[in-house]
């Protein structure tokens, strides 16, 4: 068996999402103490009680989402589990990096928050947004997105076939939407994300982002392989990982084709570690013969210990 562990990004954030772990395991609760000593602010309370609409604004997501993910493998590498692969969607590469040893637990939590910063100053709200469209091929998606005249817009997660995000200009996504539908999508809905990521209209944020991670940040060698999911392709060096989280701020996320990698590299289970079940969902329907298993609280845990 090859093994790889995987960290969901935005839009997998809900109220209560760790709760369970951080209640039933001490050093759950020393992590989320710590990420509070960090930021500032109480990244438990949130995560636990919400509001929800502070949970989603992206400054708050994004530790959130970080804390949640690597909780739930830090459990797992308690009780021995130990990965041939990392690899995390958007955000989630961050957690990815944590878990191969390439940053540290507190500058992954203050790279995120300032990641969420830079983003939202990039694209002032309501200006852009993203949309998930369901049952288009690739190649019909890209064509949509040409024929768009009211602004820019992009696909933004390959996420896995027949499920394509699109992110923009606010009227110019509505209007792919439009086209979508028209052209036989089986759904086509908007994400609760308050900016436009993996698009052009972040590469004023990415080379802010730059300056830190080249400049401010030391990087050290992975652990553990990680793959890049602005590439789809193996990490090894510190100076790959910087350029490839710089370039994933303002490219698509190449997620389908990062799990095919991964399983042309023989791994052939995959433990989504964190909240929710989309990269599960998006696992089975890319490799449907590959074993899939999720750890978000103690009983999944235990059914994911059991199964391996």
């Amino acid at each position: 068996m090859k093994l790889a562990v995987v960290f969901p990004g935005q839009g997998s954030q809900h109220v209560g999402m760790g709760r369970a772990l951080w209640e039933a395991y001490p050093r759950v609760r020393e992590l989320y103490e710590e990420a509070q000593r960090c930021l500032g602010w109480d990244v438990a309370s949130l995560s636990f009680e919400g509001p929800e609409e502070e949970l989603n604004r992206t400054v708050r997501t994004q530790p959130c989402l970080l804390v949640a993910g690597y909780a739930a493998y830090l459990m797992l590498a308690q009780e021995g589990v130990s990965p041939s692969v990392l690899a995390g969607h958007s955000l989630g590469e961050y957690t990815a990096l944590v878990a191969a040893g390439v940053l540290s637990f507190p500058q992954a939590l203050r790279l995120t928050e300032l990641r969420a910063t830079l983003m939202q100053e990039a694209v002032p709200e309501g200006q852009g947004m993203m949309a998930a469209v369901l049952g288009l091929e690739r190649e019909r998606v890209d064509a949509l997105c040409q024929e768009v005249k009211t602004g820019y817009v992009e696909p933004a997660n390959y996420n896995c076939p027949g499920q394509i995000v699109l992110s923009g200009q606010s009227r110019a996504v509505q209007e792919a939407m439009r086209l979508a539908k028209a052209a036989g999508a089986k759904r086509v809905l908007p994400l609760k994300v308050s900016v436009p990521s993996h698009s052009k209209l972040m590469s004023q944020a990415a080379e802010r982002l730059a300056e830190h991670l080249f400049l401010e940040t030391e990087f050290r060698q992975p652990r553990v392989p990680v793959v890049s999911n602005a590439d789809a392709i193996f990490l090894s060096t510190a100076d790959g990982i910087r350029a490839a989280l710089v370039r994933q701020l303002s490219h698509p996320v190449l997620w389908e084709d990062s799990l095919r990698v991964m399983y042309d590299a023989g791994v052939d289970t995959f433990i989504e570690a964190g909240p929710g079940k989309v990269l599960s969902g998006l696992i089975k329907r890319t490799l449907p013969e590959a074993r899939v298993l999720n750890v978000q609280d103690p009983q999944s845990l235990r059914a994911t210990l059991q199964a391996l």
